[in-house]
């Protein structure tokens, strides 16, 4: 996704520091393109709303989740287009897979 950080510390002579810029150079693509990857999700869901003239509402997100308030009459309608925009925002090597659940509050859900 053409993210870049910088670590200075990577060469320093800091042991602590030095290991810190280390674990930080492992973790960052793989935390970054998530991070990106759900952004990218949440605006093709947002433009696919307003192009279906949906009433359903995208409140959270949280991690690797997002939270909806979903009119029953959509509920059917809406999880599919969740599951499908967010499976489908990157071509990878491999599937990403998507759980869809509802409930009448976020703890209901899990």
């Amino acid at each position: 996704m053409k993210r870049r950080r910088y670590l200075p510390e990577i060469n320093s002579r800091n042991l602590a520091a030095r290991q810190f810029a280390e674990r930080t150079a492992i973790n960052t693509p793989i935390q970054g393109t998530a991070s990106d990857m759900i952004k990218m999700a949440m605006i093709a869901i947002h433009h696919r709303i307003r192009r279906e003239g949906l009433k359903v509402k995208m409140i959270i997100q949280v991690h690797d989740e997002l939270v909806f308030e979903v009119p029953q009459d959509e509920l059917t309608a809406v999880s599919a287009m969740v599951k499908e925009e967010m499976e489908t925002v990157v071509n990878l090597n491999v599937p990403l897979e998507v759980d869809v659940s509802w409930g009448t509050s976020w703890s209901e859900a899990h």
